[in-house]
């Protein structure tokens, strides 16, 4: 049986003034949809594997249950229509009356209004689609500028340097000059908080600028980004498959692996000077 938890991807190596074209694994993320009593609950951005789990510690985190004398049955969906079975699973309670059913999920609607990921909290897996036309921006910027951007980041993280434990994410100008930075415990805190302050200026949408930031890309981040008009997105770690996937679609430049004067290109390079 396949390993579902890395993909094939190709890439586009950039070591030097070398461009190779190449092929490379992703770490795979894709939707998990727990249901409840064959209602849907919630929606979880994960990397395929323990899936049953993952599921009960969600259910036990979210005080749906408290514990094991609770969970009635667990498992992958069995309906022969449904788009992709093995990305939900239905648990039943004990005790899963349709009132205390629907308690709960009017509970998790009342919580997802104010998630601050955007994502675990939605209803089904179709609501993940994000609508709009593909970034068309045409402009580029060099791989020098690309290059220095851990370091221009990594300078201005005045609470990084108090905790050593921080993500950051920072907003650049094509010429390399940092607009922006916000630090935060969760890399989607950072992206939001980097956005939002630009929503609140009515600085949207950022076409001309890029966003670094300091942790993996997930297909999280590459929306927030595309909804946010970013047309260049760079990381110093590794994108998801979903997350590649979102930004060929998107029309996005997604770049990971900065790492001195070497990075990865996996999706619109022709943004990429050498």
């Amino acid at each position: 049986m396949a390993d579902a938890s890395f993909r094939a991807v190709d890439v586009t190596r950039v070591r030097g003034t070398e461009r190779v074209r190449t092929a490379d694994c992703a770490a795979a993320e894709e939707p998990l949809e727990v249901r409840l009593h064959g209602r849907s609950f919630a929606v979880i951005m994960r990397t395929p594997g323990a899936d049953r789990e993952l599921a009960a510690g969600f259910l036990f985190a979210e005080r749906v249950l408290t514990g094991a004398d609770e969970l009635g049955t667990i498992e992958h969906c069995t309906d022969p229509a449904a788009d992709h079975p093995e990305n939900i699973v239905n648990v039943t309670l004990v005790d899963g009356t349709l009132p205390k059913i629907e308690q709960m999920l009017a509970g998790r609607r009342q919580v997802t209004t104010n998630s601050s990921c955007g994502l675990c909290g939605r209803l089904t897996i179709e609501s993940l689609r994000t609508d709009g036309p593909p970034l068309d921006a045409a402009w580029s910027v060099s791989r020098s500028v690309l290059s220095s951007f851990p370091d221009r980041l990594r300078s201005s993280q005045r609470t990084f340097d108090a905790t050593g434990g921080l993500h950051a994410a920072g907003l650049f100008t094509a010429d390399g000059r940092l607009d922006d930075l916000a630090e935060d415990v969760g890399r989607h805190n950072a992206v939001d908080k980097v956005i939002g302050r630009m929503l609140m200026r009515e600085a949207l949408p950022l076409s001309d600028r890029l966003l670094f930031v300091s942790g993996r890309t997930s297909f999280e981040i590459v929306q927030k980004a595309f909804l946010a008009g970013i047309p260049v997105l760079v990381s110093v770690s590794a994108p998801s498959t979903l997350a590649i996937d979102l930004a060929v679609a998107a029309g996005m430049t997604l770049v990971g692996f900065v790492r001195g004067n070497s990075f990865n290109v996996y999706a619109h390079p022709e943004r990429v000077e050498m």
